[in-house]
């Protein structure tokens, strides 16, 4: 089992940054790829991004490409999601993921262990 506690969500202002923190449970964080995924109201959850248990893979949703930077710290038990150049469009309840998958199959159909999720409000 593995539990998740995002935290970092707040309001700011278009083109301004954010650094989302998704805190682990457990011995064996490192064996894991965590992922960030989006929901705002109204819209279903998409994919943000993902990273590899060795953070040497990562993966991007084009709409994040050059703005969002996903990393993890395993001494830490800690995932991040590194938010710049903020657009009112990124506005959502941001979600840390977690599985023993790869990265294209949490991108795909999710993660196997949730957070609660953090609110991300970006005013234009």
């Amino acid at each position: 089992q593995v539990q998740l506690v995002e935290s970092g969500g707040a309001l700011v202002q278009a083109g301004g940054s954010l650094r989302l923190s998704c805190a682990a449970s457990g011995r064996t964080f490192s064996t894991y790829t965590m992922a960030w995924f989006r929901q705002a109201p109204g819209k279903e959850r998409e994919f943000v991004a993902a990273i590899s248990g060795t953070g040497r893979n990562t993966y991007y949703a084009d709409f994040v490409k050059g703005r969002f930077t996903i990393s993890r710290d395993n001494a830490k038990n800690t995932a991040f999601l590194q938010m710049n150049s903020l657009k009112p469009e990124d506005t959502a309840v941001y979600y840390c993921a977690a599985g023993l998958i790869t990265g294209a199959t949490i991108r795909e159909r999710g993660g196997d262990y949730w957070g609660q999720g953090t609110q991300v409000t970006v005013s234009s």
